[in-house]
């Protein structure tokens, strides 16, 4: 019979001491992970025989379920490793985590999600809809639609001054998700290191260990407004490091990124011959504040940024997956060859929406930013009001409050929050050691729902002092 061995015992889900798995106990060396879902709680363990294991307890049927991931032979059976080491390494998403507890409740108001609660402005809709009305349902070139790049060129252009080719130096792609991914994929051999500032997206390190590199964080501080810190990415240079990654405006902090610190930082990448890749999906949505776009920065810095952008967020297009990436030419034919292997091209239809979006939603994109600017001081007034000390986000739609509440960590308060209150918040600690006591909140929903949430905030707060 198969069971896990907790420090509380059998039956309650914390902490695994041991396995009994095929007849054998095995010692629990370390837990690598653990992770909540409905009705469930697992581990990532690692044995003192070199095992790899994921454990799960399912409360509904009062029963664990182990899962052998990674090792070698037992009482004569050599067992399969299915999955490889990176895959099976890889860290479950800690936001997905709260998503899957507040899905199994009701009255729950999400301050976590990361998209635009706006439908894609109508304008944007229609031209997707001709698109599918005209028969434009079959592959486009593997780079995409050019009248498309060329729009993405001009846009480039009017807001930032950083001129790029659109026959060679832009691609599009599904989402800046799958841009992220052919960058690294593209750019890196095995071994060579990413330097990533933290607090950042959940994806960033993943995508670097997917393509066979090492992320190398380094810890940002509110302090310093959550900014690069030029003297910490100096230190963590190696003889393996391949790139410096920017991500500004900031998920989850909401920091925008000041001009003399890129320019410090590009002069690091200069004198060490490293490559910058920079994701600037929030691009758009800053608030009393000018976007500096990292390649603007000089022609010498273009030559070794990939630049990273989308509709996702400016233009509420998650749905339609579409973004690009922008780049010296032979880095983009690089990564335009990992693409015509993986996904061909962008949806057809998207490429359509996104060059209506382009050429004439600039309109839907203020409005948009002002009500999330008067949401965005909504927010961080009413958690300063609480304790919570907040700085203020110039950028993307996040509020970072640290955490102040007695005895409780960032995840403790998390989950607390969500059980009791019904308000579902990410913890920091799901976006690098930057994050570690603070909690992610976003204000891309309703003002009023914003109030709501403050409320039971307050009354969390009150309760435990």
């Amino acid at each position: 019979m198969e069971r896990v061995e907790c420090h509380s015992g059998f039956t309650y889900a914390e902490r695994p001491k041991a396995l009994l798995w095929e007849g054998r106990r095995l010692e629990v060396e370390a837990v690598l992970n653990d992770w909540r879902s409905p009705g469930k709680r697992g581990f990532r363990v690692r044995t003192q025989d070199g095992f790899l294991f994921d454990v799960v307890y399912d409360e509904v049927q009062d029963e664990w379920q182990i899962h052998l991931l990674s090792g070698g032979s037992m009482q004569g059976i050599v067992t399969v490793n299915r999955l490889s080491k990176r895959v099976a390494e890889l860290k479950p998403s800690g936001i997905r985590k709260f998503f899957d507890i507040a899905a199994t409740m009701k009255d729950v108001i999400s301050l976590g999600i990361g998209e635009p609660d706006f439908t894609t402005p109508r304008p944007i809709l229609e031209a997707g809809i001709r698109s599918l009305q005209a028969g434009e349902t079959h592959y486009t070139s593997n780079a995409g639609k050019l009248e498309v790049r060329q729009a993405v060129a001009d846009n480039l252009k009017r807001l930032y001054g950083v001129s790029y080719d659109p026959v060679n130096e832009i691609i599009l792609t599904v989402g800046v998700s799958e841009a992220l991914y052919l960058a690294f994929t593209a750019l890196l051999d095995p071994g060579d290191e990413v330097i990533i500032p933290t607090p950042c997206f959940v994806s960033y390190q993943a995508e670097v260990i997917l393509a066979g590199g090492v992320p190398v964080e380094i810890p940002s501080r509110l302090e310093d407004n959550f900014q690069l810190d030029p003297d910490r990415i100096r230190a963590a240079i190696t003889p393996r490091t391949k790139v410096i990654f920017v991500g500004y405006p900031n998920n989850p902090t909401g920091a925008v990124a000041e001009r003399d610190v890129l320019l410090e930082v590009a002069k690091i990448a200069e004198e060490h011959n490293l490559l910058l890749v920079s994701d600037e999906i929030y691009d758009r949505l800053v608030y009393d504040f000018q976007h500096v776009c990292v390649p603007s920065l000089g022609e010498s810095i273009k030559e070794r940024t990939v630049l990273l952008g989308g509709l996702s967020k400016s233009y509420a297009m998650t749905g339609w997956r579409i973004g690009y990436a922008c780049g010296p030419a032979d880095l983009i034919k690089g990564m335009n060859r990992v693409h015509q292997y993986t996904i061909m091209c962008a949806p057809t239809t998207a490429q359509d929406a996104a060059l209506e979006a382009l050429r004439n939603g600039e309109p839907y994109v203020q409005e948009m930013v002002a009500e999330y600017d008067r949401r965005r001081r909504l927010i961080v007034s009413g958690l300063n009001r609480l304790g919570l000390t907040t700085f203020e986000p110039r950028g993307a739609f996040y509020a970072f409050p640290k955490i102040t509440v007695r005895d409780m960590d960032d995840e403790t308060f998390a989950e607390k929050l969500l059980r009791e209150e019904r308000v579902a918040v990410v913890p920091g600690n799901a976006f690098g050691a930057g994050g570690e006591g603070f909690v992610r909140c976003s204000y891309a929903t309703s003002y009023e729902k914003i109030e709501e949430a403050l409320y039971r905030i307050e009354r969390f707060v009150q309760r435990y002092g």
